[in-house]
């Protein structure tokens, strides 16, 4: 496949991918406030329960994250992506027609979370992997930039449309839009035609075990690479301890409406649109691996004002908080997602991004767990406190690491060693 040598729209599959992760982070960000509401008010589940529906969204990641990213460098990405797209769409539909025959259960539920989970695992590592075959390495800052920007955006439509939609039509009623979004982004993915072709010709013969630890070491044995996947981790793990309770505190706790609890939400969105509008001139007048740093040193400590989310004014400070981190979160996704794919060799790319996922979304597994215990044994204030202190300290790894030195990014890494030492100023 031909690729963009400048700007990544002049590619005719990155616009079908674009266009496709549009419907597919609007369906997905619907979801996220109708499936645990639907729980909560459809079900009367408790903080626990919610705690574990959010931990089954994300267990798929740990259970087959890892192994996902051997498959995908050995199959075509465009099926893959197309039948993660259609799977989703089937799955969610089961919910709001068991609701309507009367027979819809937490087992369900819980069922239907932890395999759309599954499909998401191939899709969102699927998607991450062809990027850099449709716009090139060179390509990769703006096209990142355009990806996070539009998953920023549909973060604060969906969200908030979630939440006024289950305000008028009922929780369950609401996942109808998500599994119609999966099904246009399925739609949209036919226009990537021959991309994502596999590399199992460089893999053949090999045993799984031995290619999942070739991109571990690949993660692990690099100081950049390691100190952006601590650095991310603590984020998830933090915003997922906040984000399970959410649901409760604002429902039960403080008498909030669920259109509120969307608009919340979705504010985070607009945190995530700033940060990624904000990377490249940040990163063009401080240096690339010094915007990271500052980042972190300027927005995360703010992660703490959601410990004093409440009525009133304190409901605007822990939006403020919100805000700041979710902003670093945006600039995170441009630089450091760049970062990750050009210290990365092509034939490694799939295994490294189903690393990151394997910890990032594991992290969101764990989050909604110890979320969900600290709101059962101790209270949801708690939880959220926890959550927290999280995101406030999550900035340290990069900031202590080499990438805080980096001017620029670095060549392009296609040799299977181990990378030379960074550009530092």
């Amino acid at each position: 496949m031909k690729r963009s040598s400048g700007s990544p729209w002049r590619s005719g599959a990155f616009r079908a991918l674009f266009t496709a992760t549009a419907f597919s982070q609007l369906g997905t960000n619907t979801g996220y406030v109708a499936i645990p509401l639907t729980a909560v008010s459809a079900l009367d589940a408790g903080p626990g329960q919610v705690g574990a529906l959010a931990a089954l969204s994300t267990t798929a990641f740990l259970l087959i994250g890892l192994p996902a990213g051997v498959w995908l460098d050995r199959m075509r990405r465009r099926r893959v992506l197309i039948a993660a797209d259609l799977a989703r769409a089937v799955l969610l539909v089961s919910i709001p027609f068991a609701w309507w025959l009367d027979a819809l259960t937490l087992t369900q539920l819980y069922a239907v979370v932890l395999l759309n989970g599954c499909a998401t695992v191939f899709f969102d590592v699927g998607s991450q992997s062809v990027l850099p075959e449709l716009v090139g390495r060179d390509g990769l800052v703006p096209a990142n930039a355009a990806v996070v920007s539009l998953t920023a955006t549909a973060n604060i439509a969906g969200r908030s449309a979630g939440g006024f939609l289950v305000q008028l039509l009922a929780a369950p009623l609401a996942i109808l839009c998500t599994s119609a979004a999966y099904l246009a982004s399925a739609v949209g993915l036919t226009g990537l035609r021959s991309a994502g072709a596999p590399v199992a010709e460089r893999t053949e013969g090999r045993r799984l075990t031995a290619e999942v630890v070739e991109a571990l070491r690949h993660v692990f044995g690099s100081r950049e690479l390691r100190a952006l996947a601590f650095t991310a981790t603590l984020t998830n793990l933090g915003s997922q301890m906040v984000n399970a309770m959410l649901p409760v505190l604002f429902i039960r706790e403080l008498r909030l409406t669920a259109g509120a609890l969307g608009l919340f939400w979705a504010l985070g969105g607009l945190g995530v649109l700033l940060g990624a509008v904000c990377a490249r001139p940040l990163a063009r007048r401080s240096g690339f691996g010094r915007a990271l740093g500052l980042a972190g040193l300027w927005f995360a400590p703010a992660g703490l004002l959601m410990g004093l989310v409440g009525r009133g004014p304190w409901l605007w400070l822990a939006g403020a908080g919100w805000l700041a981190v979710t902003t670093k979160t945006g600039i995170d996704n441009v630089l450091a997602v760049s970062l990750r794919q050009r210290l990365t060799p092509s034939r490694l790319l799939g295994r490294m991004n189903a690393t990151f996922r394997f910890l990032l979304t594991g992290a969101l597994a764990i989050g909604s767990v110890l979320g969900g215990l600290l709101g059962e044994l101790i209270s949801v204030r708690a939880a959220v406190w926890a959550g927290a202190a999280c995101l406030a300290l999550a900035f340290l790894p990069v900031l202590c690491s080499p990438i805080s030195r980096l001017r620029e990014l670095p060549a392009p890494l296609e040799s299977p060693g181990r990378q030379g030492p960074s550009p530092v100023s």
